[in-house]
């Protein structure tokens, strides 16, 4: 049966909700957790505001079929930067550890298949394939490779908390719900490479960065109680970024004629 989503189509095919990852291991994850370095941040201001709406750019479309496009064409992008990470001079390095190479072999990997399974479910409404610009990344150390990936997995995770509310069918909210859990722990594996236990950023204080995950200044506080006690609980919210402030940040790492807009929604 075909899953492909053509324009104003809302099919629902169970093969839909087959895995759409390759989980990294439990035991290697706690592994892995424990990695510090001093990595810069990778430094995501000054884009230009008008480079979502490019006359150039690539709209991708309206609807659900036009939320599925986005998400796809920022998928594009991930795997093609742990691609290239992967024959990077930080990646071949003999001093970079066995550990953090099957981190980003594992990463590649994900996002690979995140692509893919976009890819197919669009079918012809795809948009084409995007290509990339990465010659502001510096692949040939820890800390560039590292400030940059953890740039796009925050950008990827806000993202997807975005576009939520454009999606209209309940098993592509799901879908998206499954893909975004999986990039956040892909953005705490990598701020826990950068510095241990920074995946939420400070929850209270002055230091705080507009790029953390967790917004501490927004939030719910719960009150559960039960026959002799209670507590109160902040339960804090995740960022998210609508579609066109996402764009105008990716479209500074796609080349001319790749750049996207989603003039349609967002």
């Amino acid at each position: 049966m075909s899953h492909n989503v053509s324009p104003g189509s809302q099919p629902h095919e169970t093969g839909l909700d087959r895995p759409l990852y390759t989980p990294i291991k439990r035991r290697s994850f706690f592994m892995y957790a424990g990695a510090t370095a001093g990595a810069t941040a990778l430094l995501l201001a000054g884009c230009k505001d008008d480079d979502n709406n490019s006359p150039n750019a690539t709209d991708v479309g309206a609807g659900d079929t036009g939320v599925l496009n986005y998400a796809y064409a920022l998928e594009q992008l991930e795997a093609a930067f742990y691609a290239q990470v992967l024959t990077s001079p930080y990646f071949t390095n003999s001093s970079t550890t066995a550990a953090e190479k099957q981190i980003f072999t594992d990463l590649a990997l994900h996002e690979k298949i995140h692509a893919d399974f976009f890819k197919a479910a669009l079918g012809s409404a795809a948009i084409k394939a995007l290509t990339p610009d990465f010659s502001k990344i510096d692949f040939a150390t820890r800390a560039g490779v590292l400030a940059a990936a953890q740039a796009f997995e925050d950008l990827g995770v806000q993202a997807y908390n975005g576009a939520g509310r454009y999606i209209t069918d309940v098993e592509y909210l799901g879908l998206a719900g499954k893909i975004v859990s999986v990039e956040a722990r892909h953005a705490a594996l990598i701020r826990d490479l950068i510095t241990y236990n920074s995946f939420v950023g400070p929850l209270s204080g002055t230091t705080v960065s507009s790029s953390d995950v967790i917004d501490p200044n927004t939030g719910a506080a719960v009150t559960t109680a039960n026959s002799t006690t209670s507590s109160v609980t902040t339960f804090r919210t995740e960022r998210s970024k609508l579609p066109s402030v996402v764009l105008a940040t990716a479209n500074t790492f796609l080349a001319d004629g790749s750049k996207i807009s989603a003039n349609s929604f967002g």
